[in-house]
């Protein structure tokens, strides 16, 4: 049966999931998004026992552990990284936590941050050609 078509109550649904071995539990979340349109998340729980509310509370505190890793993945270059070395994840370990500093500093998020800084290193490199084209000439 499609998770879309399962009949949603206040309790989570108690299910199975093909070839999983022990029995979850299911619940849709329903949340407003910024722009006023409604959005459906749907979470998924071990615990059999769970209730709406700890499902809920588990994700949201989860959420951020998500937010940390497309960050570390989108703007330093982890995943890039076909053999895996120590140093090149200590350093993207490190830019994302001076990128997480500079973005509380500024309260600009992580993304923005990076495309600011990606424009001024390009505008930066641009000026730079335009003078080396001016002493050529």
């Amino acid at each position: 049966m499609r998770i879309n078509s399962l009949d949603w109550s206040e309790k989570p649904v108690l299910g199975w999931i093909k070839r999983l071995e022990f029995p979850v539990v299911f619940h849709c979340q329903v949340f407003k998004n910024k722009d006023g349109s409604t959005g459906l998340l749907y979470l998924i729980s071990n615990d059999v026992e769970a209730t709406k509310t700890t499902i809920e509370t588990t994700y949201q505190k989860r959420w951020k552990v998500e937010v940390f890793h497309k960050n570390i993945k989108s703007n330093t270059g982890l995943a890039k990284s076909v053999i895996t070395q120590s140093n090149h994840i200590f350093m993207s370990l490190y830019a994302a936590a001076k990128l997480e500093c500079l973005s509380i500093k500024t309260g600009l998020n992580p993304f923005t941050l990076k495309r600011k800084l990606y424009l001024k290193a390009i505008r930066q490199a641009f000026d730079e050609l335009q003078i080396l084209k001016q002493a050529t000439a």
